[in-house]
């Protein structure tokens, strides 16, 4: 994977990522937020804010959950397949991707 992806919700976009390297199995990406990312921006900061052990999960779980229902889709700027299963933490202009 290479190049620019949107990042979509229904038609609004909340974003675009272009891959600058990979740190297996992650792909490291500089983010441009879109006309959509007010809204969803505190949901990803939540997301960033997770670290350190999370033995059963329960950290993580609260604060994907309201991100994977957002419904979120990458699209190729080059053409081809959206996809719509990946993980996705953005923090400030970076973002690291998998799918």
């Amino acid at each position: 994977m290479s190049g620019t992806w949107r990042l979509m919700r229904g038609d609004e976009l909340v974003g675009s990522l272009a891959v600058y390297d990979i740190d297996m199995p992650h792909y490291l990406c500089a983010f441009s937020p879109g006309p959509g990312w007010e809204p969803v921006r505190p949901l990803f900061e939540a997301w960033a804010a997770v670290q350190g052990p999370d033995a059963d999960g329960s950290r993580t779980a609260a604060a994907l959950k309201p991100i994977v229902d957002l419904g979120l889709v990458l699209v190729p700027v080059a053409g081809g397949e959206p996809i719509n299963r990946f993980f996705l933490r953005i923090n400030g202009d970076k973002a690291r991707l998998r799918y």
